[in-house]
């Protein structure tokens, strides 16, 4: 059997009590920076724009009507060839007179569009001063007519896009054509005519309403749910180093659950998704990103 010296014993001995040494202090400082407390849903606060828009409610109106009369008196309906509804182009025969004569003369469409009323009928006398024998929306151009505070109306201006909603149509384009430039005294509210782009026919008198686009502006977001209001204002929870910090912020525009932050919060902040009492200031948490808690 071979004998180590003593010396060359000690020395594994050595290097795994040197080991353990440098291994102990790594496992503690790891341990120590671990993060403690509940598990917590996070978000970065990012970029978003956000429209500054203008309410409106009103009625649809034609913007312009054509009204259509024989160019004599003594003229009788021997014919219609149209009804109110259709779709008429211009130069389109509409009806069918006799002449006193014994003649006969055709009314046609001065004007392509939609027809709004008629009062054609068989055996009934037309003239040129009596009531219209058809009336027609002219090229079919509508008009929403709203009414908007007075406040409202320095921020509307001439194209400005809208979106208008038509009972019955749902959502359909159309654009600011013309600000009313005075403001009915008793109530403060001022007239905005929105010309509707519809391929559709659309009924006269209905009711509707639409968001006039008047801006938009860009920041940090975050959403609504990660706002929480408090006696001190409204502020949102952070997440720095595994622990909970309250920020006030200076909130803005909303859109699609989603809240503008207008001062108070960086883009890229980690904050809590779900803001609540139940998180104070300095409270340990384990913060679980949103995509990741999924």
């Amino acid at each position: 059997m071979t004998h180590l010296p003593p010396r060359a014993l000690a020395v594994p001995a050595l290097l795994t009590a040197a080991l353990l040494a440098l291994a102990a202090p790594a496992s503690a400082a790891d341990e120590a920076e671990a993060p403690k407390g509940a598990a917590v849903t996070v978000l970065k606060a990012a970029k978003a724009c956000f429209g500054n828009f203008v309410e409106v409610s009103g009625f649809i109106l034609a913007r312009d009507e054509t009204a259509v009369r024989p160019e004599r008196p003594g003229l009788k309906v021997a014919e219609v060839l149209a009804e109110a509804g259709d779709t008429v182009t211009a130069g389109q025969n509409l009806a069918r007179l006799n002449l006193p004569e014994g003649g006969f003369q055709m009314i046609q469409a001065p004007v392509a569009g939609t027809i709004a009323a008629t009062t054609a009928i068989i055996g009934a006398m037309a003239s040129a001063r009596g009531e219209a024998l058809f009336s027609i929306i002219t090229r079919n151009e509508y008009d929403l007519v709203g009414l908007v505070p007075s406040a409202d109306i320095p921020r509307l201006a001439v194209n400005q896009p809208a979106a208008v909603r038509i009972i019955g149509l749902g959502a359909i384009d159309g654009k600011v054509r013309r600000v009313a430039p005075t403001i009915e005294p008793n109530s403060q509210l001022g007239q905005v005519f929105i010309a509707v782009s519809a391929s559709q026919r659309v009924p006269i008198n209905s009711a509707g309403r639409a968001q006039i686009k008047t801006g938009q502006s860009c920041g940090v977001a975050v959403p609504l749910a990660a706002i929480l209001y408090t006696a001190a204002g409204t502020v949102v929870q952070v997440i720095r180093r595994n622990r909970v910090e309250t920020k006030r912020v200076e909130v803005g525009l909303t859109d699609g659950g989603q809240v503008e932050i207008r001062d108070g919060l960086n883009e890229g902040d980690i904050v809590v998704a779900r803001a609540g009492s139940l998180l104070r200031e300095g409270d340990p948490v384990r913060p679980v990103m949103a995509a990741d808690a999924k």
